[in-house]
């Protein structure tokens, strides 16, 4: 049986730094449809820095497979909701639970921490992403933001919080 667990990091830890260098070598290769060149990889990282997914503007949470670094997604605090971002599993545990760990963790983390919704930003070519989303109630909205790599949004309800956890912002 598979476990699934989560926890918190700084985006400059160690195992942070190396999933998001790994996430972002995936998405300029899904771009341009070849392999990534290094500097294009430090280019995005330093046009789309993540630094933000750290308090007290965000979280990033690791996924671990049966105690293997698997994954990462963050959270954007915005006033009243959430932005989801940097969601990644590496190929080796695709297709095993995480992207569904990732996002029950985030949803947690965002109604504990107050949010009425996650809102997420996506590209075309990321199709198993978009259908990850829908599996878990993710609607397509329309736009909220205009990134440059900004083609498909999507939004989530989310219930209460069952305690009296303090909303952010």
């Amino acid at each position: 049986m598979t476990t699934w667990t989560t926890n918190l990091a700084r985006p400059d830890d160690h195992d942070a730094a190396a999933l998001l260098r790994e996430y972002m070598a995936e998405m300029v290769r899904r771009w341009y449809g070849r392999p990534e060149r290094p500097k294009e990889v430090a280019n995005a990282l330093a046009e789309m820095p993540s630094d933000d997914l750290a308090p007290p503007t965000g979280l990033l949470l690791l996924a671990h497979r049966d105690g293997q670094l698997a994954g990462c997604a963050g959270l954007r605090w915005c006033p009243g909701w959430a932005e989801l971002a940097r969601v990644y599993i590496r190929p080796a545990h695709r297709g095993a639970g995480g992207g569904a760990a990732l996002l029950a963790a985030v949803e947690g983390c965002a109604r504990s921490a107050g949010a009425d919704r996650i809102r997420l930003d996506t590209r075309a070519d990321l199709v198993e992403a978009r259908a990850l989303y829908a599996r878990h109630g993710y609607r397509e909205i329309p736009a909220y933001s205009d990134g440059p790599y900004a083609q498909h949004w999507f939004e989530k309800l989310l219930p209460a919080p069952a305690d009296d956890t303090v909303a952010v912002r």
